[in-house]
């Protein structure tokens, strides 16, 4: 194409350039002057048009001024020492409780709370005194089946090999279950607690919800509900709830600064400037305290793999769109010099940051990890392409080829490989890469999960601005089902997977059990900000009431 023998950056810009430009740090700085764009036509050296897409995303609000400002008084060495001694007192409730029914719902109580994280060793020395307990001839009867249940999904969730018979079981159960909870909320006017896990647990399943998202809301409901609400776990709670926020808001501040430094949120304005809620995407990943490094280094990825996205989606051309891919297969800086400017300031943050990080983790860990990091960039943008194909020949692939494409195109191997060597330390043999090359099972299930939901989430409305056909599409075009039925089975499909991935989980000496709930949890950030829509393109609606719960505002 033309493009290929531009001699003019000014030609492609994004914005209207004011002032001249100048590399620094590796960053490109200019001054600019902002309009508004619809569809932007832009010159040519030969005089062509181009017309670009627009979604007309809306600006962030959550500036870089508001995310600095942001404090803490739970910040200071009293709180964390007063956390302390609570965590003393229920360390001391775990040993004196002896009947494993009370327990188990300790434990429960605990992980909702979102306290567990701190007594992951006791918990773990108490489910497996149950699990070497446990009866393989035992029959399961109306009378036992809570303690059952509540047995199974805590032993699964510890990493417990659980038989095959109990899980058919409870699949099984699902439906009988599901309507009694309807009648009982329909019906009960005894119990308000019980309704109101009910009601919760109808809306979504408490093994899909987002992990300190679930606790703030609980934290509510324990306190005004339970009836044998313990006030030391209550305290605890709230304590540690407000201190690791605290934590978070450092967190924020630090990724804000790198964020505005990249100038990618100012100089491209037809991508969308999430910083915030890429951020929201990390703690759901990662939540525990001890996990700040993890979590600053993934709200880059995040941040990165939006505004990427919208290059290949909203505003490059193809031609453009296959010269950015061949510049990140071959991860050469001199490879920009053919780039149009708004991909040169792109390919510069992407190179400059993602270098560092495995520069960071060289010399900490001794492992050089680069080749691992570019590669999924180049699978990512590789995945793209064939989209931005697909929607420019007008073609419709098959839900199968779709979804081929598709767990890579949003991007969860990414996230879940830069997050694999962030969690884990110096201990990764050849062997373990050799089987993080291969994209183990849990890597591609929770990819899956975040594309089927995301597509649920977001197709309508990608639809109207004429993007590429997404699951439910290709599912309706191929069967020639309705919408309806379409998102039934889409919603069928994400069933399925969590349940492959529940069970991937289980024995795998390749992967740590942090990781494997990383990539647990990253489904489950799926989940939560698809829930209504588009939560990470709208972020001034559920997101935004999210956002202020978990990082703003303390729990009085």
């Amino acid at each position: 194409m033309a493009l290929q023998s531009l001699n003019s950056l000014h030609a492609l810009l994004p914005r209207h350039v004011v002032a001249g430009s100048s590399f620094g740090n590796g960053f490109v700085h200019f001054r600019v002057q902002r309009r508004n764009m619809a569809a932007t036509k832009m010159s040519h050296q030969d005089h062509q048009l181009i017309t670009r897409r627009t979604a007309n995303y809306k600006p962030p609000i959550w500036s870089y001024n508001y995310i600095q400002s942001l404090s803490s008084e739970f910040a200071g060495k009293s709180y964390a020492k007063k956390v302390q001694e609570l965590k003393e007192d229920v360390r001391a409730m775990l040993v004196k409780v002896k009947d494993p029914l009370h327990q188990m719902e300790l434990i429960d109580t605990l992980q909702r709370l979102g306290l567990s994280y701190h007594f992951d060793h006791e918990i773990q020395l108490i489910l497996g005194t149950i699990y070497d307990k446990r009866s393989s001839n035992s029959k399961l009867t109306q009378e036992s089946l809570y303690a059952v249940a509540l047995e199974f999904r805590l032993l699964r969730q510890h990493g417990f090999d659980t038989s095959q018979e109990g899980e058919s079981i409870f699949h099984n159960a699902i439906n009988f279950t599901t309507e009694y909870l309807k009648e009982y909320v329909k019906h009960s006017k005894d119990d308000e607690y019980l309704s109101t896990l009910a009601n919760h647990a109808l809306e979504l399943p408490l093994q899909w919800r987002m992990l300190r998202l679930e606790a703030r809301w609980f934290i509510d409901v324990y306190e005004k509900h339970h009836q044998d609400m313990n006030p030391v776990l209550l305290e605890l709670a709230k304590l540690d709830f407000n201190v690791v926020q605290a934590t978070y808001q450092e967190d924020l501040k630090h990724t804000s600064t790198w964020w505005r430094k990249t100038g990618l949120g100012e100089k491209l304005n037809f991508a969308r400037d999430r910083l915030m809620e890429s951020f929201f995407w990390t703690v759901g990943m990662t939540f525990e305290p001890q996990f700040g490094y993890c979590r600053r280094e993934s709200t880059k990825v995040n941040a990165l793999i939006t505004t990427i996205d919208d290059v290949y989606d909203v505003y490059g051309t193809l031609g453009e769109l296959e010269l950015f891919t061949d510049a990140v297969e071959r991860w050469d800086i001199t490879a920009i010099e053919q780039l149009p400017y708004y991909m040169k300031i792109c390919f510069l943050a992407l190179y400059n940051t993602i270098n560092e990080m495995a520069f960071v983790y060289l010399k900490d860990q001794g492992l050089d990890i680069i080749k691992y990091l570019r590669r999924e960039w180049a699978n990512l943008c590789k995945a793209y392409l064939l989209e931005a194909k697909w929607y420019y020949s007008g073609y419709t692939p098959t839900l199968e080829e779709y979804n081929e494409n598709a767990w890579v195109s949003i991007s969860a191997p990414v996230i879940l490989v830069h997050a694999y060597f962030l969690v884990t330390n110096n201990s990764i043999t050849k062997e373990d890469l050799a089987y993080l090359e291969e994209y183990p099972n849990i890597i591609r299930c929770s990819s899956m999960i975040l594309r089927l939901a995301d597509d649920l989430g977001t197709s309508s409305d990608e639809m109207k601005r004429g993007d590429v056909p997404k699951s439910i599409q290709c599912y309706m075009q191929e069967t020639g089902a309705s919408e309806e039925e379409a998102r039934e089975h889409i919603q069928g499909l994400i069933c399925a997977t969590w349940l492959k991935m529940n069970k991937e989980r289980i024995g795998n000496h390749h992967i740590s059990n942090t990781f494997a709930g990383v990539a647990m949890n990253l489904a489950r950030m799926a989940q939560c900000m698809y829930q209504f829509e588009d939560g990470h393109s709208v972020p001034d609606k559920e997101t935004k009431h999210r956002v202020l719960s978990l990082f703003i505002n303390p729990i009085p």
